[in-house]
């Protein structure tokens, strides 16, 4: 499953939403501080500094370009 850990007014998480529609992929949509807090994000991201954040099958594979590259 991928999930993707955005926030607000973020254009590359809704090209993240976008990439996976397109290709028909399941995914779960996170959005800063309604589904996680800024803390939680730095615990399961701590060297992370853009949005999205992205995980396939619970593994972390960065943002929307590595996203393009797997699916």
């Amino acid at each position: 499953m991928i999930e993707i850990y955005g926030k607000d007014n973020c254009a590359y998480c809704n090209m993240a939403k976008q990439l996976c529609e397109q290709k028909k992929k399941d995914f779960k949509y996170l959005q800063l501080n309604v589904d996680y807090t800024q803390e939680e994000f730095f615990e399961k991201f701590p060297t992370a500094r853009t949005f999205p954040q992205i995980t396939i099958d619970e593994e972390s594979i960065g943002g929307f370009m590595e996203l393009r590259e797997l699916i």
